[in-house]
């Protein structure tokens, strides 16, 4: 795992996945695989609001429905390219975004959290209802293919699989740049303590709407590609299900952390394909494992490796420490005849002394 969380491993992981469709037995696995980088990069998104700023924002699966409508919308009905619908996918919703931010921020805790569930519900039915815009229950069908670029067509599963993999990679390597960043260790100064960061001279206010508004761009974009995958849209997809299942996978991942976020949005979807044959009663399964990793492993896999290889570091340390600080004066008498070894505070002269 230490390798994993290096340059090195990054590597690793990246050459991983351009392999995957060499050793892939169908394309119902690249298929698979597509869809959880999908929802891998908004769950990305979604770490940097909750995972890094301490916000639990319940209507990031409303945000990517935005994205995905926003191509549907542009391309079916308009006519317009995909790659200007998907370039303008994740600006209309960090542009909504905006909006609720600037509103719902201004609660705290739970009453955020239920601010924003209540947001999703609203961006459902509005999805749902207003047939004008969005087609309502009926969705949004024949939403065409990303155009080629030079000799590469996305027609094929391969070939939309590499899409999605170079917007996830790309989205990975500017999230870990935005994190490792001063704008990051502000964004974790406001999770850790708002009134701490507010005497720090933080503007709190300014610094939350632009996470929630990045976080939710990545949910615009999520839901571009999304668009162009399935092309297909209905309102199902901004179910607050599927926020859940984001939440599900930073939790087994490692909230607050890169790599976690990533690994859980591909366990999950994994997992679920194994659990098929349980249907209906898959969430019997999920709800108990999920109670026990909350429980036993509430920092998830990458964010317990990190805290035990923090606590080890601090034992290495101690350990060399207390030695080199543990040396007292071996044979040496004080005024009154009593040895100095051994007694607090008796300092070692040194040579020089003796």
């Amino acid at each position: 795992m230490d390798m994993l969380l290096g340059r090195t491993g990054w590597l690793l992981l990246l050459a991983a996945a351009i392999a995957f469709p060499l050793v892939a037995s169908n394309d119902y696995h690249l298929t698979v695989m597509s869809m959880a980088f999908i929802f891998a990069i908004a769950t990305v998104g979604l770490n940097l609001i909750t995972g890094y700023t301490g916000q639990f924002n319940l209507a990031h699966s409303g945000f990517m429905a935005i994205g995905a409508y926003t191509v549907g919308i542009l391309t079916v009905d308009h006519g317009m390219p995909f790659w200007v619908a998907f370039a303008l996918s994740g600006f209309v919703a960090a542009f909504i975004g905006y909006f609720v931010g600037i509103v719902s921020l201004r609660l705290k805790g739970h009453y955020f959290s239920i601010f924003t569930l209540c947001v999703g519900a609203i961006i459902h039915l509005l999805i749902e209802k207003w047939e004008g815009l969005t087609h309502g229950a009926v969705g949004i069908i024949g939403i065409p293919a990303p155009e080629p670029i030079g000799p590469i067509e996305f027609e094929s599963p391969t070939t939309q699989y590499y899409l999605v993999l170079t917007v996830l990679a790309i989205s990975t390597w500017l999230m870990h740049r935005i994190v490792d960043s001063l704008l990051g260790r502000t964004f974790m100064a406001i999770r850790n303590s708002d009134e701490l960061a507010e005497a720090l001279g933080i503007p709190l206010m300014r610094n939350k709407v632009l996470a929630f508004v990045l976080s939710v761009f990545y949910a615009g974009l999520a839901g571009g590609l999304y668009a162009g995958h399935v092309r297909f849209l209905g309102p199902d997809l901004a179910n607050v299900n599927y926020t859940f299942e984001m939440v599900m996978a930073m939790l087994v991942g490692g909230i607050g952390t890169l790599l976690g976020p990533l690994l859980g949005s591909l366990i999950v979807p994994w997992l679920t394909q194994y659990l098929q044959f349980l249907q209906d009663y898959r969430m019997i399964v999920f709800g108990p494992l999920l109670v026990l990793l909350i429980i036993f492993v509430p920092d998830g896999i990458v964010g317990s490796w990190q805290k035990r290889r923090a606590r080890r570091r601090a034992e290495r340390l101690a350990a060399a420490v207390v030695p080199a600080g543990s040396r007292t004066v071996g044979a040496t008498k004080t005024g009154d005849g009593e040895a100095g070894a051994g007694r607090p505070g008796a300092i070692d002269p040194g040579p020089v002394g003796r």
